[in-house]
């Protein structure tokens, strides 16, 4: 299935859009990738949604990739004697490891590493941060706090602590269980909570031993800190904007989402865009004019993929936001200002083989009124770097590994293809030209730019650049490939 714009659409599935029947009409109008919450239902469910994916991949005929976004650990406050109690902005509040129930003067705070890591001064942040405390002295196992903005708190809220790095591991022991269930089921990406540092990316890849690629989360001020190094150790980025909002103060964010974009951009790894972006379409067939231009700015900054939270998992209206996701990315990316500032933000790397390879392949397609960019890539890495120039034709990735195919629907502008094996370069222009022109990419008179590495099948040795006429296939028609 051509898509006709280049950012990729990813749509989280929940109870709103469990069916087979949804999630093709999900990806009809404009999924690309499914993303499975681990944060809710049962490894039944996601069992069930993963099946049916694949059933719609296959009735497609096309690659779709499946993204399971592991919980992270959860910090909660305990219980409360009535339930909830209203905090006063100036009031004393203690939160400490004591599990009887509590009241307006203190509550049970289970989590002793918090303590651990606390100093005077710290803030902690309750319920998405409309409580918020000032952390006066603390020990082991208690944290006096005076209430700066007051509020209600009630049963198992959530606990943020923005400016302390916390002696957690990004993943719990739930997470290891659901992370060794969905590898087995044969999900592509696994995206990571709660991640502070580049240690915690390592640990997932480590359990994942290469079955998914791993997407890290930037959620917490200590992730953007770090990012260097986390951007380093991961595959992909996702720009969490949700929780970054309640940690930061909001103003921050849309400059840290414009320059992890950049960054992510320049590293030639996909960066997702997420939380909130079409808020109101859980409740409204139609979206806010503000939450079109939020999905369009995201676009405009080079993201590799937008993203549906509960838009599509819990909505009303799932179809309708996917499809209203579609229709802003095609009118962005018809919008000559959408070409200048993508181009404007082209950092040329050339400190490979590869990356003047595919560099070149950029240039000689735009100066020459080629129309499109084929490269055969077994890693996807090839892919990655062409998807990196930003062209403005489109690219076709062959591959005769699946898993890179899935994988690479996540990258902008990039139409995965597999292919049969290929192990001469003659070979690969044909599948090349074949695919351009199966996929109503050309026609016989039109000519492709086509890239590989000879020896083939050896990741990293792009080498060759190629422009094919596409009526080459005829002249080889009945010849033995």
């Amino acid at each position: 299935m051509r898509r006709h714009r280049k950012v990729k659409i990813v749509a989280t599935l929940g109870p709103a859009s469990s069916t087979k029947e949804t999630i093709r009409a999900l990806h009809e109008a404009g999924a690309d990738v499914f993303r499975l919450n681990m944060s809710h239902g049962s490894h039944e469910d996601v069992a069930a949604r993963h099946r049916f994916i694949r059933e719609v991949e296959a009735e497609a005929g096309s690659p779709i990739a499946i993204l399971a976004d592991l919980q992270g650990p959860k910090l909660r406050l305990g219980l409360f004697a009535a339930g909830a109690h209203d905090l006063e902005t100036g009031a004393r509040f203690r939160l400490d490891l004591d599990p009887a129930p509590g009241d307006a003067s203190r509550v049970q705070l289970p989590h002793v590493e918090i303590f651990d890591a606390l100093r005077p001064g710290a803030t902690l942040l309750v319920n998405d941060g409309k409580v918020r405390l000032r952390v006066e002295s603390c020990g082991a196992d208690f944290a006096d706090c005076t209430v700066t903005v007051g509020g209600t708190v009630s049963d198992r809220k959530g606990v943020n602590v923005p400016d302390v790095v916390l002696p957690l591991a990004a993943l719990s022991d739930k997470d290891r269980r659901d992370l060794e269930f969905v590898c087995g089921l044969g999900v592509d990406w696994l995206a990571l909570s709660f991640v502070q540092r580049a240690a915690d990316v390592e640990e997932a890849r480590s359990l994942a031993r290469g079955r998914a690629a791993i997407l890290s989360k930037i959620e917490k001020p200590a992730a953007v800190g770090d990012f260097e190094a986390i951007l380093a150790a991961s595959d992909g980025i996702m720009v969490a904007r949700g929780d970054l909002g309640v940690e930061l103060p909001l103003q921050n964010v849309p400059p840290i989402q414009k320059r992890l974009v950049r960054k992510c951009r320049a590293a030639a790894k996909p960066v997702i865009v997420a939380t909130q972006m079409l808020e109101s379409m859980i409740e409204n067939p139609t979206p806010t004019r503000a939450e079109v231009s939020d999905v369009a700015t995201a676009i405009y900054e080079g993201a590799d993929a937008i993203m549906l939270s509960a838009e599509s998992a819990a909505g009303r209206y799932p179809r309708e936001a996917v499809a209203t996701m579609d229709a802003v990315a095609r009118e962005v990316e018809s919008d000559p200002t959408y070409t200048q500032i993508i181009e404007s933000a082209r950092a040329v790397e050339r400190r490979t083989t590869a990356d003047a390879i595919v560099s070149a392949a950029r240039e000689v397609a735009e100066a020459t009124h080629v129309r499109a960019i084929a490269c055969f890539s077994e890693s996807g890495t090839t892919a990655l770097l062409v998807s990196r120039e930003r062209p403005r034709v489109p690219i076709i990735a062959l591959t005769s590994e699946v898993p890179t195919a899935r994988r690479l629907c996540l990258s902008w502008g990039v139409d995965c293809v597999v292919t049969d094996p290929v192990d001469r370069f003659k070979k690969a222009v044909l599948a090349a030209i074949r695919a351009a022109v199966a996929r109503g990419f050309a026609d016989p008179r039109d000519r492709i730019v086509v890239t590989a590495g000879v020896p083939f099948n050896t990741p990293g040795s792009t080498n060759i650049l190629r422009v094919a006429p596409c009526e080459e296939r005829l002249i080889y028609q009945g010849e033995p490939e």
